[in-house]
């Protein structure tokens, strides 16, 4: 699988069994005699921290079920994934990337079960990338279909992420009214000092460094979510005046 192996890093750990290792199964068994496969039983992952294998090869499955979620899935998205996937990774774990996502196009997808799997095992900064990367995705062609946005919320809740955790994320993306506010999770309403309070927390929660056992591949795009933070609180310090 050439450089796709990068993704292993330490080894394969949840996403070798249940129904995630079901739907990757030709693609994790290429990895076996070459990877050190890391096993974990259900719930105990508590002190588990996520390998860029598992929140890759999860990645891939969410995505999938964002590009079926209209019933269709045209060239032009299978292009725009592609393009993300060179722009993030580069091209030779684009294409090897490219390859599990239009086998995983062709199979019935239990989102339930998976995001159940991803959910009691992965890492809840982790989490909250998924749903940045997903967007982001989704962004590529500078429309957003109303399935695709649909079917994330769906994750977000399926993955257990917080409605104000989904909505400053979605407002980095789709801004509603006040989006800078909703970015740092506060009202308008908000005193200086709360904003102050809120922005600290914030560029806390979404420092890249959060997800930095992602490795140097997803770092990227937790910068961007870490960017979106800063101009948020910028925007805002520039209305109000704020020193």
């Amino acid at each position: 699988m050439g450089k796709f192996a990068k993704w292993i890093g330490g080894g394969l750990g949840f996403v070798f069994g249940g129904p995630i290792g079901g739907l990757l199964g030709f693609f994790i068994g290429s990895f076996v005699d070459g990877t050190t496969v890391t096993r974990m039983q259900s719930g105990s992952s508590r002190n588990y921290r996520t390998t860029p294998g598992d929140f890759g090869m999860s990645l891939i499955i969410l995505i999938a079920a964002v590009m079926k979620a209209d019933g269709k899935v045209v060239r032009s998205e299978l292009d725009y994934v592609k393009r993300f996937f060179v722009s993030q990774f580069g091209p030779d774990t684009a294409q090897e990337a490219l390859q599990m996502l239009r086998d995983l196009l062709k199979q019935d997808i239990p989102l339930r079960d998976v995001c159940s799997q991803i959910r009691n095992n992965m890492d809840y900064a982790s989490r909250l990338q998924l749903i940045h990367i997903l967007y982001n995705i989704s962004a590529a062609d500078s429309r957003f279909e109303q399935a695709e946005t649909n079917m994330i919320r769906s994750i977000a809740d399926m993955l257990g992420i917080s409605a104000t955790d989904y909505e400053s994320i979605r407002n980095m993306f789709i801004p509603a009214t006040d989006a800078s506010y909703r970015i740092l999770e506060v009202e308008r309403s908000a005193t200086d000092e709360e904003l102050k309070r809120a922005y600290r927390k914030m560029a806390l929660k979404y420092h890249p460094d959060k997800v930095g056992h992602l490795g140097e591949d997803f770092r990227k795009t937790a910068e961007e979510k870490f960017k979106a933070v800063n101009e948020a609180w910028d925007k805002i310090k520039k209305e109000r005046n704020i020193v």
